[in-house]
């Protein structure tokens, strides 16, 4: 598949700036999408964008944002107005400061892009700040305009480009105390905990991006093949019968967690 960058401006720590590209790190190009048709004529159903009074459509030309003062008053923004305003981030990732690697939890990471050098002239300086960001174990800390909005991002160095994350808002992410602090905060049993890290243990897998699959897109996959072959889906599979724990049975941990192990170990073995 061909990249697409859908950003390009400049990386600058200091005085060293590089051009480079930025692109999407995540895809839905393989994502199944459905059209609306109308079931009679079998042709696709269009949007547009109508008067909310009149009822009558809107030409893109004459499309213009609008900003809300009060009911019923509103001020008309053009859009040479809005990117007047624009910030000197719209174009330029400039690295406020360095973090230690491991110290922003996951919880804040937003959206993934890879940033790579756009030319050969700017490769060494690119590459001089990753190689500094990776000898130091260090992020990079910067602020970026995206789709209107200035966000922050963090620059994390991998391989041989950079993953820019766009990081949430402070008051984006709730306070984990006001959920998690009233939790049980008792010692497990012993027996238990021994149990279930025999488990953790028998679960183990060493890290497969395969491991991430979509059963959903899979069985949309069949259903569509089926209708091309022109023969009925497979009709579904009953439902299995609910653990015992959910049946309203009384099940000590310990016990379901021997089950649990016997039949990962009986798994295993087959």
């Amino acid at each position: 598949m061909a990249r697409r960058n859908f950003w390009k401006g400049y990386l600058k720590l200091s005085l060293v700036t590089c051009a480079v590209t930025m692109a999407p790190a995540k895809s839905e190009g393989e994502k199944i999408r459905f059209h609306t048709l109308n079931r009679a004529s079998g042709n696709r159903v269009e949007a547009r964008n109508v008067d909310a009074e009149t009822g009558r459509a809107v030409r893109e030309e004459d499309e213009v944002k609008g900003y809300e003062l009060e009911p019923g008053r509103i001020v008309l923004m053009e859009e040479d107005e809005l990117d007047a305003v624009a910030l000197e981030s719209t174009r330029t990732i400039d690295i406020d400061m360095f973090v230690p690697a491991d110290s922003v939890a996951s919880i804040w990471y937003d959206k993934p892009h890879f940033l790579t050098p756009a030319d050969k002239v700017g490769a060494e300086a690119f590459s001089v700040i990753r190689e500094a960001m990776l000898a130091s174990k260090m992020n990079g800390i910067a602020r970026l305009v995206l789709y209107r909005r200035e966000r922050a991002v963090l620059l994390e160095p991998r391989e041989r480009g950079i993953v820019l994350w766009t990081l949430h808002y402070g008051d984006e992410v709730r306070p984990a105390a006001d959920y998690f602090g009233t939790a049980p905060s008792g010692k497990p049993d012993a027996a238990a905990l021994k149990l279930i890290g025999e488990l953790v243990a028998a679960r183990s897998r060493a890290w497969d991006p395969a491991m991430l699959r979509d059963p959903v897109q899979e069985n949309l996959r069949k259903l569509i093949n089926a209708r091309k072959r022109k023969h009925p889906a497979a009709a579904k599979k009953a439902s299995e019968p609910a653990p015992e724990a959910t049946r309203g049975n009384v099940v000590s941990i310990t016990e379901a967690l021997k089950r649990s192990l016997a039949a990962e170990k009986a798994t295993r073995r087959s």
